[in-house]
């Protein structure tokens, strides 16, 4: 009797008390269910929903998550340019998936002078940056007609001015393991010339004439017969712009690609420009970078 008394009286304090029922939250969901959702998203949203719990946390450090941000041929990659590395005695196979992808990111200057640059946009696509002085220019090195000019406004620290001349040919060509998937090429050009004073930024273009008179003409071709060109006359002055030549395919293999900018009408000099950089990035990404590197 008293024994049965005695478990009433448990059984009430049990029912009677504060605690609940057992709650279950998401950080008890099974870290391989987190990692699957998180393909998903994009690196950015995987980064900010990685502070949600520590399970989170940990299953946005999976390689499962990463291996489906990288490219396709991110293994090419690794092989064929070594200064994705720390050191020499580093190996890819001791690099998670996601410091692959984060070395990927950054830019990875290659070639023997090191006037070229690849990286990794966040939302995906292999992009590669190549400097003037990686072209063959028409008088380049006589300084009547060009100079070279330091300058933070370039990825390569320098950009070449051109004063006056009579023709314009810029020739330059790449071969690149890109991924598979369509890109666009563009020139980075501005008419005028920019410095610095007292920090604001000030544009001189009063060497700029000769451009509104007959266009430029862009072309590209790749070695396996693709071609597209382009014309522009060029009158906008001040900023930066980004002229777009045309799109190429690239299948699974090493691309061969050449460029080039020329304006060889000798009935009148043109000056005042501003050559920088060529650019080949992924053509669904092409609008909205080509937007911002606009900017100045």
């Amino acid at each position: 009797m008293g024994a049965t008394i005695s478990g009433l009286v448990d059984h009430e304090k049990l029912t009677s008390s504060n605690i609940g029922p057992l709650e279950t939250g998401l950080g008890d969901l099974p870290e391989n269910c987190i990692a699957l959702v998180l393909t998903h998203l994009d690196p950015i949203e995987i980064c900010k929903i990685s502070r949600v719990s520590r399970t989170f946390h940990q299953a946005s450090l999976t390689d499962l998550v990463w291996d489906t941000k990288l490219p396709q041929n991110y293994q090419i990659l690794l092989r064929n340019y070594k200064n994705l590395w720390s050191n020499a005695s580093e190996d890819s196979c001791s690099l998670t998936k996601k410091e692959i992808f984060v070395r990927l990111c950054r830019p990875n200057h290659f070639g023997s002078s090191n006037y070229k640059a690849f990286w990794m946009e966040k939302n995906g696509g292999i992009c590669v940056c190549i400097s003037w002085k990686e072209m063959k220019i028409t008088g380049i090195e006589d300084r009547r007609y060009w100079t070279h000019v330091s300058s933070d406004e370039s990825r390569f620290n320098t950009f070449a001015f051109l004063k006056q001349i009579w023709w314009v040919e810029v020739e330059g060509n790449l071969e690149f393991e890109f991924p598979a998937g369509n890109y666009s090429v563009f020139f980075r050009l501005q008419l005028g010339k920019t410095s610095r004073r007292l920090g604001r930024r000030i544009c001189t273009v009063d060497q700029v004439h000769g451009w509104n008179i007959k266009p430029v003409q862009f072309q590209l071709s790749t070695s396996n017969g693709q071609q597209a060109s382009a014309q522009y006359y060029l009158n906008e002055a001040g900023k930066w712009i980004n002229y777009y030549v045309g799109d190429f395919v690239v299948d699974s293999m090493t691309t061969k690609l050449k460029f080039s900018m020329t304006q060889i009408d000798c009935t009148h000099t043109k000056g005042g420009l501003c050559l920088d950089s060529v650019l080949i990035i992924p053509a669904h990404i092409g609008p909205k970078y080509v937007n911002f590197l606009n900017c100045t």
